[in-house]
C-alpha cells in the first residue's frame, strides 16, 4: 500500500466507502460518482497501479469473480452487466491502483466512449 493512494487509504479505512464486499485480497465499494444504477469498484487490497504492472493472475481472477459475486447480490446478472478496467490516463484510469468498474441496472451503450 502507499501512503498517498486513494484507494490505499479507503482499504485501510482512512477514507469512508460504501463496501458492499470485503475478504482478504479484495474490497468492493460503490463508486461516489456511479455510471449506471450499479457501479461497484473492485480492488485488490494490495497496491498494484495498473494492469501493466500486475504479475499474479490471481488478482486479476479474483477480482472478475468478486465481480460476478457482486452482479448475482445486485440482481444483475440476468439482464447483463459490464465489467471495465481501464489501463492508464488515455484510458480513463484516474485513479492508479487497479479496479475494475461493475456497471449494471441499465442498457449500456457501445462503444463506450
Amino acid at each position: 500500500m502507499t501512503d498517498s493512494c486513494l484507494f490505499c487509504r479507503i482499504v485501510r479505512k482512512e477514507i469512508p466507502a460504501t463496501v458492499v464486499y470485503e475478504d482478504e485480497h479484495s474490497l468492493a465499494f460503490r463508486d461516489i460518482d456511479p455510471k449506471a444504477p450499479t457501479h461497484v469498484l473492485i480492488i485488490p487490497k494490495k497496491h498494484v497501479p495498473s494492469l501493466n504492472e500486475a504479475d499474479d493472475p490471481e488478482t486479476i481472477g479474483r477480482l472478475l469473480l468478486v465481480a460476478r459475486s457482486i452482479a448475482k447480490d445486485e440482481g444483475i446478472t440476468a439482464d447483463g452487466y459490464r465489467t471495465v478496467l481501464n489501463t492508464g490516463a488515455n484510458a480513463g484510469q484516474t485513479v492508479f491502483h487497479i479496479h475494475v468498474h461493475l456497471l449494471g441496472g441499465r442498457r449500456l451503450g457501445w462503444p463506450p466512449g
